[in-house]
């Protein structure tokens, strides 16, 4: 069904989309979630025009998100995604109060009837322990991972980057052969071309966790390069080329071009842990691996500074703090073991 839409509000709308991208240089899918949360609260009032808000809406688009079910998990939207809706509110009204043609009807105070209440922000921004792998457990997924297709070849080669790199899956999903240095041991995640966090522009050399996964990696950079002749803007990750064969729909061979998001590859990593009768473990989790592994392996803060940098961060106090919680057990293990 063909949704409502009013054209005054679609008019600004465009505007402050455009004002995030240019002004605020947000990138499309922080835009894309901006403009899905203004959808909904313009939904919720039967889209009227933004001129005629009152401070009643926001009170009824809460109780409605309240209500609201996500249509993936089945169950009601999650504190931090209301928190993340609201947000996108109250920034665009924040904005409206001073745009030509709205500032006699909104004002910037209006924009805070759009803030969560105390005790739901508290949860929705509470920090909580969220589950990764050890490196025994990568180690055993790995080693019993299929190699007998290209797209297997390919997946080894995958988690091996991983481990190596603790590259995001957004990166991973976008390198290409040009970004590879077998001979430095790094790889080039170039803003303008790899879909880094913030096209963040920086050098990440092969970390030395485990002696296993180097070579897995090489040998998949080098079977491209030698074997299926790909050239440095090819991929290094390629989807499979699909068509039909002898055995009907069948993988026929690789494309050269990137995957458009990295849901696949994610999909090839959680895999490996399932078939190994193990969590779903995802890539982002391997960097919470590699932060607890860098922990010992590198004791310096200089060291621990360069581990930092090698994984993306501009700042040690990031790493630490997304990544070094300390779980209540060693809480208290720590406390109890200090002694004047």
């Amino acid at each position: 069904m063909t949704r409502k839409v009013n054209e005054k509000n679609e008019r600004i709308k465009r505007a402050y989309l455009h004002y995030l991208r240019e002004a605020k240089r947000m990138d499309e899918t922080t835009c894309r979630r901006a403009a899905e949360g203004i959808l909904k609260f313009e939904k919720s009032t039967g889209y009227k025009c933004f001129k005629k808000f009152h401070i009643d809406q926001p009170r009824r688009f809460k109780n409605d998100l309240s209500e609201e079910v996500s249509p993936t998990t089945g169950k009601p939207l999650g504190k931090a995604t209301v928190s993340g809706i609201l947000r996108a509110n109250k920034a665009f009204f924040q904005w409206l109060a001073g745009q030509p043609g709205y500032k006699s009807r909104i004002s910037y105070s209006d924009a805070e009837y759009f803030n969560q209440n105390a005790k739901d922000a508290r949860a929705a921004h509470a920090q909580r322990e969220t589950p990764y792998p050890s490196l025994e457990q990568c180690r055993a997924a790995f080693v019993a991972m299929p190699q007998s297709t290209e797209i297997e070849r390919r997946n080894r080669a995958l988690f091996a980057c991983l481990m190596i790199t603790g590259a995001r899956d957004g990166a991973l999903s976008s390198f290409r052969l040009k970004h590879v240095d077998l001979i430095s041991g790094s790889i080039f995640q170039d803003g303008r071309e790899v879909r880094t966090k913030g096209s963040k522009t920086f050098n990440t050399y092969f970390l030395p966790v485990d002696p296993i996964y180097r070579p897995a990696f090489e040998e998949w950079v080098t079977y491209l390069r030698t074997e299926k002749l790909f050239g440095p803007d090819d991929t290094l990750f390629p989807p499979p080329r699909m068509g039909v064969g002898n055995d009907g729909f069948q993988v026929l061979g690789l494309k050269r071009e990137c995957y458009a998001g990295a849901g696949p590859l994610r999909e090839a990593i959680k895999k490996a842990f399932t078939d190994a009768h193990m969590p779903a473990f995802g890539p982002h989790s391997f960097r919470k691996t590699l932060v607890r592994w860098a922990d010992n392996h590198y004791p310096t803060r200089e060291a621990f500074k360069a581990f930092s940098q090698n994984i993306g961060h501009d700042s040690v106090v990031t790493t630490v703090s997304a990544y070094c919680h300390v779980t209540q057990e060693r809480q208290a293990e720590l406390i109890r073991e200090t002694t004047p």
